[in-house]
């Protein structure tokens, strides 16, 4: 029997997808939902995630959010499976496309993107700072917002910063949010 074009087609485009992950657009703030739903209909899902600090009365905690909001890897786990059912997906808004093909990312970057989430979820808030020790800091939010200093240390906790006051040096501490980098 010789293969149609339809056929050959569908052939060619089964086996270019192989190694590929589609893209869902998700509803506002659903994107967990998506993930769950979209396991359940026998779909491989992957929602990165990245870690952030939020500032609380006990001090910081980690929390996680998606990395890329509103977005949702998914891919068949089988090679006869549709991906027509992803949009009526509860959670999912629709299929990311260009024209008529759905967007197709590859296995690597999705695995480089897997990578950096793996680095940064196992990252301290040292580590994930944007301020270090010897950098030109302003102070804001406090009595002595707008002076500069520089770091003398930083913990999960306070930031420590040497400022001249009165022609001294002193060593203040504040919170992460009560500093940022000047632009010198």
């Amino acid at each position: 029997m010789t293969p149609t074009p339809e056929t050959t087609k569908s052939i060619l485009s089964e086996s270019a997808s192989l190694g590929r992950w589609y893209l869902a657009y998700t509803k506002p703030r659903q994107e967990q939902i998506a993930h769950t739903n979209l396991e359940q209909q026998a779909f491989e899902a992957y929602l990165p995630l990245y870690k952030k600090f939020k500032k609380t009365e006990q001090g910081p905690i980690a929390q996680f959010e998606p990395m890329f909001p509103r977005y949702i890897l998914f891919r068949p786990s089988k090679t006869e499976q549709s991906i027509s059912v992803v949009r009526s997906t509860k959670g999912v808004a629709s299929i990311v496309r260009f024209g008529f093909e759905p967007a197709l990312l590859h296995d690597d970057l999705v695995q480089r993107i897997r990578q950096l989430e793996q680095d940064r979820n196992h990252a301290t808030l040292q580590e994930l700072s944007n301020l270090k020790v010897g950098q030109a800091v302003r102070l804001k939010h406090n009595a002595l917002g707008g002076i500069e200093g520089l770091i003398q240390n930083v913990s999960s906790k306070r930031v420590a910063v040497l400022l001249e006051i009165l022609g001294r040096p002193t060593v203040v501490q504040v919170e992460h949010h009560q500093v940022e980098p000047t632009n010198s």
